[in-house]
């Protein structure tokens, strides 16, 4: 196939500068500070820990439980969601309908407050369900607007477009921090400010994207369970495809420590740091500078010496910024790690989705198969967020639950380097 017009990639590229801000201002910057800010053991109310059907948690433990939750959820729809995108050919459709439902969310974080934790919490899950639901049909377009050769690069140009719109949206928020009155208003009112930012610049992908002719639509009656039967029919054709199987297996466990370094990574410095807000936003935005960087670089590496080997070479990086979270205990050092996370972060994300997409057999239903892709990182994220809040709460520290997130890491490197190894014996065979 033929890359598609100038037109769709960037309409389809611009949807990652829509729903990005979600990413950055929500999970990792403006939520995670608010929340902290409101369910401390500062606050007299939560001293104890918040309580919660029946039980008292720490705040970042439970905020990890209802975010791995809403994994779950998206884990468990992916399915039926794949099979009404292939079957009735409305992709779009159900892309715009979780993109409402996540912005709308984030808006409704405006009335968050300690009387309304709950609804704080249960609108940040749905803002997470909208986000991933939607991605799931996102993504299964790049096979259908991109030629494989050119896959790596419009995968990056998506993500260097979503580092950008987030950093702009970023320092909106933090202008309304420096220059309104101290309080919540300044936060609330970026959370409201992403919800329209999501919905408005949606409209641009929305208004591009292809809706698949009639006649190319397959015709089946029963779409709650075709998803599923594809989704058997994905898992049978691993077993003919090894590359692809060890690539996904790799892509699981790393995929485990990836996403829980980067939704835990603000909770560390505020708890276990004591880092100042503004100085946590100030790196986030750092992050994700450096981060279009490393999606570029790490494509460019790829044209080179291939996406397998820079895959490696970047969760060997993993590793190392696990292993220095786990002992860091200054400013400095935490910066620095940060500076790295942001350069490995978007190039892994990059780059595991047009490897995917490289490795996929040729076939109409892409959303099957991403829909198999999307699942495998939704469990694979709740697994990390559950052992993440799990043993803090166990240990009463973050610094032990990044020991699992290493043994995710290890694990990852060692299918990774499987995987090489099964390519090569494919490529002389």
């Amino acid at each position: 196939m033929q890359t598609a017009s100038k037109k769709v990639v960037n309409g389809w590229a611009m949807y990652d500068w829509a729903n990005s801000v979600y990413n950055l201002v929500i999970t990792t910057t403006f939520f995670p500070a608010y929340y902290a800010a409101v369910t401390g053991t500062q606050n007299e109310q939560f001293k104890n820990g918040i309580p919660f059907l029946g039980r008292t948690f720490v705040n970042t433990e439970l905020k990890d439980y209802v975010l791995s939750v809403g994994f779950f959820i998206i884990a468990a729809l992916s399915p039926i969601l794949s099979s009404i995108a292939d079957y009735k050919g409305n992709k779009k459709n159900f892309m715009r309908f979780f993109c409402y439902l996540g912005a709308l969310s984030c808006s409704l974080m405006f009335f968050f407050d300690e009387n309304h934790v709950t609804l704080g919490l249960m609108c940040f899950m749905f803002a997470g369900i909208g986000f991933y639901g939607s991605q799931v049909f996102y993504n299964s377009y790049l096979p259908d607007i991109a030629a494989e050769k050119d896959m790596d690069r419009i995968s990056a140009k998506g993500y260097t477009m979503g580092y950008i719109g987030s950093v702009i949206m970023q320092l909106i928020g933090f202008a309304l921090v420096l220059f309104m009155p101290k309080g919540e208003l300044p936060l609330k009112l970026t959370f409201l400010l992403v919800g329209i930012w999501w919905v408005a610049f949606a409209q641009i992908t929305f208004r591009v994207l292809p809706i698949r002719p009639k006649s190319e639509r397959q015709s089946k009656t029963n779409v709650l369970s075709n998803g599923f039967i594809e989704l058997k029919k994905v898992w049978n054709q691993l077993v003919h495809l090894p590359v692809l199987k060890r690539f996904l297996t790799a892509f699981f466990f790393y995929s485990m420590g990836v996403q829980t370094v980067m939704l835990i990574a603000i909770d560390f410095g505020i708890k276990e740091l004591k880092l100042e807000d503004t100085k946590l936003i100030i790196v986030a935005v750092v992050i994700q500078l450096v981060a279009i960087v490393g999606a570029i670089g790490m494509s460019r590496l790829s044209e080179r010496f291939g996406n397998i080997k820079v895959l490696i070479l970047t969760v060997m990086l993993w590793i190392g910024v696990c292993i220095t979270g786990y002992f860091v205990t200054s400013e400095t050092t935490f910066y620095t790690l940060a500076a790295l996370v942001g350069l490995v972060m978007g190039g892994i994300q990059s780059l595991s989705r047009s490897t995917y997409s490289k490795l996929m057999p040729e076939t109409k239903d892409t959303a099957s198969f991403f829909s198999f892709y999307d699942i495998t990182e939704k469990i694979a994220i709740v697994i990390g967020l559950f052992s993440f809040g799990f043993i803090e709460g166990l240990t009463g520290t973050m610094r032990n639950s990044i020991l699992a997130l290493i043994t995710f890491f290890v694990l990852g490197l060692i299918f990774l380097l499987l995987t090489a190894q099964k390519e090569k014996k494919h490529a002389t065979a």
